[in-house]
């Protein structure tokens, strides 16, 4: 989405935002993918389709914003009593939600903008919120915090690259293991991380 759609955001510019995204999400339960065109969302969405051209650019770039809106998280990290236990809970579920089909199909569209594209950059800002909830809870408690870019680093971005370069889903072992070498003091250390 490009920066000025992202400005706009009450009003008019929202209902528009909502009746293309929802036209979005009918379409794309009745017809594949390649079915879908702006014109047919714009007139399931009782606009014009310059109004979605201007606001999004092209159908990809419309693709992607939707899919940045289904991945905003609705809720707070699960509160485990642990920043280790916090996190682990966190990266299993991450890691689940984004190898399922809906999750990869996300991954794509979000990733199929122009190279101008501000949604990589907007779920990186979801992933930023949600470990620093975990981090703030911590500190809060008394307890020592956590590199939340190192954390990144060594725990989100291996998910991520085995599902979308090597779609090989990462087990649940592999995310608690991935935490474990992470985040000092959790359970023992790991020396060598495998997918069991």
């Amino acid at each position: 989405m490009t920066e000025k759609a992202r400005v706009r955001t009450g009003g008019r510019s929202a209902r528009i935002q909502a009746s293309v995204h929802a036209a979005v999400e009918t379409l794309l339960a009745e017809l594949s993918r390649s079915e879908l065109t702006i014109p047919l969302i714009a007139d399931r969405a009782g606009v014009t389709p310059s109004t979605i051209y201007r606001r999004w650019g092209d159908l990809a770039e419309l693709l992607g914003d939707v899919a940045v809106q289904r991945l905003r998280p609705v809720s707070d990290p699960a509160d485990t009593g642990s920043v280790p236990g916090d996190l682990e809970a966190w990266s299993i579920q991450f890691a689940d939600e984004m190898s399922s089909v809906p999750g990869r199909t996300m991954l794509r569209d979000i990733f199929a903008g122009t190279t101008d594209s501000k949604n990589p950059s907007y779920c990186c800002s979801f992933t930023d919120l949600q470990l620093g909830v975990i981090n703030r809870r911590a500190i809060d408690r008394g307890k020592p915090g956590f590199d939340v870019e190192l954390f990144i680093d060594r725990v989100v971005a291996p998910i991520l690259y085995r599902i979308l370069f090597r779609e090989l889903p990462p087990s649940t072992d592999y995310c608690r293991q991935l935490v474990s070498a992470a985040v000092p003091g959790h359970a023992e250390p790991v020396h060598a991380v495998t997918d069991a």
